[in-house]
């Protein structure tokens, strides 16, 4: 897994077959799944306001990536571009490829969960992906395969002990934020979609609640040996969720820079620290060495590319 918010490195780097001219053609990432890449993307609002310039990086089978970054530097932008959820006010450039292609996704190839639930409050847990399942799986899918789909589903994100306690809301008590999180993920991935992206899933989660959503989300390709692409925006990692995140590579990154994380200090949160600019004032003195952070990033960025 990958973690970290950042241009990333061009397509090009991603162990291309021989004679590819961009690294997309067949491959063993593709043997087992969807290849997704995005090259030097670009978002502006009306009035020609930048909002991500030049982003380019790619997503593999089996290695969730974690994009990471202080509130408001456009990690749900970056995300709703690459699913194509953009609103009619944004213009957009670049190219989004799936397995080097440009090319409209099957229906159940991809599943989006949003930071804020959309679930009726008055149902179970049993009757929300039951339901779920009955109107997203096939016709041609006979109903006890449909059932058995809803509650394999339900076992994976660990909720088999909660599946007839109602999901609650505002003056109805019912389920934690934590399980609520992992009902909306339950629906989404009924259709076993090949491509999950979630935005901000441990947002409003305590430490612990927001360990299980991220193992359990971690997990997913090992329970259902799906080669999927796993993609979540992650607003404050928390030192539990952490660990269901592969840091090594960003961690040798800002070391090889200049920016060593601390010792015994969550290595995500000093990737954070050092290129939040928002704070540049009250950041304690010698911090990534009494460097500005716009220069950091700067570096952080020449360095990459």
């Amino acid at each position: 897994m990958a973690a970290s918010f950042r241009k990333s490195k061009p397509v090009e780097n991603i162990n291309p077959t021989p004679g590819s001219k961009n690294g997309c053609r067949s491959n063993r990432f593709m043997e087992d799944g969807v290849l997704l890449t995005w090259d030097n993307l670009s978002v502006t609002v009306a009035g020609g306001r930048p909002i991500l310039q030049g982003m380019t990086g790619y997503a593999r089978p089996g290695e969730p990536l974690a994009i990471m970054g202080p509130s408001g530097c456009g990690k749900s932008t970056l995300l709703d571009t690459i699913t194509g959820r953009q609103g009619p006010n944004t213009s957009q450039a670049g190219h989004i490829l799936i397995n080097g292609r440009k090319q409209a996704l099957a229906y159940g190839t991809s599943a989006y969960v949003t930071q804020d639930d959309a679930l009726i409050t008055t149902l179970t847990i049993r009757e929300a992906v039951y339901y779920s399942a009955q109107l997203q799986l096939p016709d041609t899918m006979a109903n006890s395969e449909k059932n058995e789909r809803a509650k394999t589903t339900i076992r994976e994100m660990g909720l088999q002990d909660a599946m007839d306690t109602r999901i609650g809301g505002w003056g109805a008590k019912g389920l934690s934020g934590g399980q609520k999180m992992r009902v909306s993920i339950c629906i989404k991935i009924l259709t076993r979609p090949k491509l999950l992206f979630l935005d901000k899933p441990t947002s409003g989660l305590d430490s612990a609640a927001s360990y299980y959503v991220m193992s359990r989300i971690a997990s997913l390709n090992q329970k259902d040996n799906i080669g999927r692409i796993i993609i979540a925006s992650i607003h404050q990692p928390g030192a539990k969720a952490k660990l269901c995140i592969s840091v090594s590579a960003s961690n040798e990154f800002f070391a090889l820079d200049g920016f060593p994380c601390p010792s015994l200090q969550n290595p995500s949160d000093h990737f954070l620290k050092t290129i939040n600019k928002d704070f540049d004032k009250d950041i304690e003195q010698g911090f990534a060495n009494g460097i500005p952070t716009l220069e950091v990033i700067d570096i952080l960025v020449k360095s990459y590319c």
